[in-house]
């Protein structure tokens, strides 16, 4: 399975039943072997391991979308954007693991709600942070905390550790979507050229590169896409049924007696904020890749918008139906 890791076709679902729930260790573990980061930066291969694990604990289990599975798919999707030949051989050993432990960290210990809930319900973690990117500095600020505990780069020259949690810092920073359009415009201004060069050039590059593969899903295959749909939108039912039980104001959207996964899936998440991203990231580094990831996204909108219309047919349909009844009685 893991021989396929560089394949966009790559199946995190798969991989996840044949390791009985433990797809993001084997992963991560797999892609710090293949990229010899354990030798390069002369890693204990047992504090890795636990540090990897403490990650995967880090993860909510109940979280349908948000836990380790997604952590995992992250982890293999942003491995494929870096590995286009106009990125992968500007990019230092370290920028590389900088972007793989982001990715695999980018959610850490996320409580399963948006921003918004945590705002409504008086969350402690917006205070903490100023209701700003609320998420994203817990996730990142927790990463360095298990870092410190697990103590697998104490060795590391200081000036690496440094250039380590930085670039973690700005990459998971990087993944809160109220911040896409800023990074989307200085990614068409800063890198018009396609030329990887400057420090600052690259991580732009691997911001993006993050962005892309944390909202990948529906770009994926129809079969995995779907899955994918169906998990985060039972998340938002979720945090739909918290919000009545709190009496805080409800996202009609995560009303499960009121919307559908396809009626979330068609509300404009592809085209205003998968597409443009994905378009530019074409432009930037076009191969059979990134082409394939926007043939998937454009036949699933095609595939869900279908779904929604048969829904609204039998809503309009059952409408009459009781209509009629009520008239003939």
């Amino acid at each position: 399975l893991l021989a396929n890791v560089n394949k966009w076709s790559f199946n995190v679902f798969v991989l996840d039943w044949f390791t009985n729930g433990h797809s993001f260790p084997y992963l991560v573990t797999h892609l710090f072997h293949t990229y010899n980061f354990i030798r390069t930066f002369k890693l204990d291969a047992l504090k890795l391991y636990r540090t990897i694990r403490l990650v995967e604990l880090g993860y909510c289990k109940t979280n349908p979308y948000h836990n380790s599975l997604h952590a995992a798919d992250v982890v293999q999707a942003i491995h494929c954007n870096l590995l286009e030949e106009n990125i992968y051989p500007h990019m230092t050993s370290l920028e590389m693991m900088a972007a793989i432990l982001s990715a695999a960290c980018h959610d850490l210990d996320h409580p399963g709600v948006n921003q918004n809930f945590l705002t409504s319900s008086s969350h402690y973690l917006v205070s903490l942070y100023n209701g700003v990117s609320v998420l994203e500095n817990h996730h990142w600020k927790g990463t360095i905390s298990i870092l410190h505990e697990s103590q697998v780069f104490q060795h590391l020259p200081s000036h690496q550790w440094k250039r380590l949690t930085y670039l973690i810092e700005i990459l998971i920073l990087a993944t809160d979507i109220s911040k896409q359009q800023e990074i989307l415009r200085k990614f068409k201004v800063d890198l018009t050229d396609k030329h990887v060069h400057s420090h600052r050039h690259k991580q732009t590059i691997v911001q993006i590169a993050l962005k892309c593969a944390d909202i990948c899903n529906p770009c994926r295959s129809w079969k995995v896409s779907r899955k994918w749909s169906q998990l985060i939108c039972e998340e938002f039912f979720r945090q739909g049924d918290r919000e009545k039980d709190l009496n805080l104001p409800l996202t009609t959207a995560y009303d499960r007696t009121q919307s559908t996964t396809a009626k979330i899936q068609t509300a404009g998440f592809m085209s205003f904020i998968v597409e443009p991203l994905f378009i530019e990231w074409d432009k930037f580094s076009p191969s059979h890749r990134s082409k394939q990831m926007l043939l998937n996204l454009r036949c699933n909108r095609v595939k869900w918008a279908e779904i929604e219309k048969k829904e609204n047919e039998e809503v309009d349909g059952s409408i009459r139906r009781q209509s009629n009844t009520t008239l003939v009685s």
